[in-house]
């Protein structure tokens, strides 16, 4: 008897442009395991319906990207810690009791690619400055403060948004106004971006950058471009630079192993996959 072959895959709307199915196939093929991946462009009116109709299609399990990584948090049935702290869920569990475990590996994600890219970084050496305060931002400071960074800097755009980060995560967080953000980029030890700013086909990051200094690490969420201006001015004053690339690829290794049953590697042939 053929056992049923595993399905996964990834929701949002749109989905076209994610590159998640190209990190899982490579997977899959380099590691000879059955399974395929699958990416679903979902309305938020079905994502219920359909979130409890792929287990009986086969499916072990899905990815969930914008707009859903919130409306997700309602419909499932176990919402790990983690996910509960970001508000948010990326990845979905389809267990074999039939309910629906959701949790959020961003986080994840995020530190295992500044350990791979700034091996020297130690959390506690120093604060860290974060840009941003959606929810890449809440990702982000549950990972830092986790790993025990002492202070997190963040400054947002809308400062109220910053406010409720400061709120919601603690005594850790000091909130800079954005006009005031440079500073706050030279005092720390760890730089990191979480907004859309530098991306292709959006606003560049205008916050001043002339306090980066050596002995710095500096990462940029953004992966298209890999270089933005902030990893470009870094880069030339000395500091440790981490591409956003590398976020994408280590939160896909969690689903993919609860889902396929083997942990992958993420190496430069993966990075090299989601960038063909």
């Amino acid at each position: 008897m053929i056992d049923k072959i595993p399905l996964a895959g990834v929701i949002g709307s749109p989905v076209a442009h994610s590159k998640s199915p190209q990190i899982h196939r490579h997977w899959l093929r380099t590691m000879g395991l059955s399974g395929f991946y699958i990416p679903m462009d979902v309305a938020t009116a079905d994502l219920k319906e359909v979130l409890h109709t792929l287990p009986k299609a086969g499916f072990v399990g899905v990815n969930v990207t914008i707009p859903h990584k919130e409306a997700v948090m309602e419909i499932a049935d176990l919402v790990t810690d983690r996910a509960t702290l970001i508000g948010a869920a990326n990845t979905i569990i389809f267990r074999a009791d039939g309910k629906i475990h959701a949790d959020n590996t961003d986080g994840y994600g995020f530190i295992e690619n500044v350990k791979a890219g700034a091996p020297d970084w130690k959390a506690d050496q120093g604060p860290a400055a974060v840009l941003g305060a959606g929810g890449a931002a809440r990702a982000v400071l549950a990972a830092l403060i986790e790993a025990g960074v002492p202070e997190i800097f963040v400054s947002n755009r809308t400062k109220v948004r910053a406010e409720k980060l400061a709120s919601d995560f603690g005594q850790r967080i000091t909130v800079v106004d954005w006009v005031k953000a440079g500073n706050m980029i030279e005092e720390s030890k760890m730089v990191v971006n979480t907004t859309s700013l530098g991306m292709v086909g959006k606003a560049e990051m205008r916050v001043p950058l002339d306090g980066l200094h050596e002995g710095q690490g500096v990462t940029d969420l953004v992966y298209a471009p890999l270089k933005t201006r902030l990893l470009a001015h870094a880069e030339a004053a000395g500091c440790t630079t981490v591409d956003g690339l590398g976020m994408l690829l280590h939160q896909a290794a969690p689903g993919f192993e609860r889902w396929f049953g083997q942990r992958p590697v993420v190496d430069t042939a993966t990075r090299a996959a989601a960038l063909r």
